[in-house]
């Protein structure tokens, strides 16, 4: 990277299309953990993992497995009834998710997906997948989040190791005119959305830099009004072609990709860490965060 500083956050970026190829080869040793089709679920999370759980969640109800909702853990609705619950949480002892899994315990079946063998969650759950190969050091979090998703996706025939080609792509892509914006906004559909939210909280932690995300449909609603020369919105996944017409009229720039929405996301991470390096920040520390969130 040629005399730049490496952060742990470039190398846990670089690492995707392996890690992928990893999260593909361990999936079959842990489905039958997974929630069975036709199993009413909920599938919780706090930060990116409850990203990632929404953007799981679409995905499943949309294949026709079943009713899927999502929640972040603190706002999970213990008035509903569901046959299984799947939390995601990358260090095992973000202090919500903790307290939802105990209180679920005995009462509803759960499974937790983490990068830590012994964390209070596996303690709590009924069930442990522990992926400790996609664990980071950074405090943002990057392979951590597509790789839970990406196991949870080869549930729906995803192919992991052909993805990391894409991903590959991803990695070599140029930036651009992106790290010379002023404002981005993430749009998506379905699924989509989640990988939407995940790339605005990712320039918001990282660097500081202010992003927002909205349903593709719904920015035409009222957030188009921010678009301008200077600005960017970025599409992840196909967007209709009149909303993609608006935008062009507004003067912001357009970034949009033919590569699986998760594939584009790490384009995002890289613009996220490109943004904070641009700015001297550290991305690996972001301002008043650390890596696991517990509550006093």
């Amino acid at each position: 990277m040629n005399n730049e500083v490496q952060f742990h956050a470039d190398v846990e970026i670089a690492s995707q299309p392996e890690i992928w190829r990893k999260t593909a080869a361990f999936a079959p040793s842990v489905a039958h953990l997974l929630p069975k089709p036709g199993e009413r679920i909920a599938v919780v999370g706090c930060g990116s993992s409850w990203f990632m759980s929404q953007a799981y969640a679409s995905l499943r109800e949309a294949a026709g497995q079943g009713e899927s909702h999502y929640f972040t853990a603190s706002e999970y609705i213990y008035s509903r009834s569901y046959d299984r619950v799947v939390a995601i949480t990358r260090s095992g002892t973000t202090t919500e998710t903790i307290d939802l899994l105990r209180n679920l315990k005995g009462k509803v079946p759960t499974v937790v997906l983490t990068a830590v063998h012994g964390s209070p969650v596996t303690e709590l759950a009924s069930d442990s997948i522990v992926m400790d190969f996609a664990d980071e050091k950074s405090v943002v979090q990057t392979r951590w989040a597509t790789a839970a998703l990406g196991l949870l996706r080869t549930q729906f025939g995803t192919d992991l190791v052909e993805l990391s080609k894409q991903a590959e792509i991803a990695l070599a892509e140029d930036l651009g005119e992106l790290p010379t914006m002023d404002e981005i906004t993430y749009i998506g559909a379905g699924w989509t959305i989640g990988l939407a939210l995940e790339a605005a909280l990712k320039t918001r932690e990282a660097a500081q830099f202010w992003a927002e995300a909205y349903p593709a449909m719904d920015y035409r609603h009222g957030p188009l009004s921010i678009s301008q020369p200077g600005r960017a919105v970025w599409a992840f996944g196909e967007i209709e072609a009149d909303l993609i017409s608006d935008i062009a009229q507004t003067g912001a720039s357009f970034e949009s990709s033919t590569l699986d929405p998760m594939a584009h996301l790490i384009k995002a991470q890289r613009l996220a860490i490109a943004l904070a390096r641009g700015k001297g920040m550290n991305p690996d520390y972001p301002r008043n965060l650390s890596r696991s969130i517990i509550l006093k």
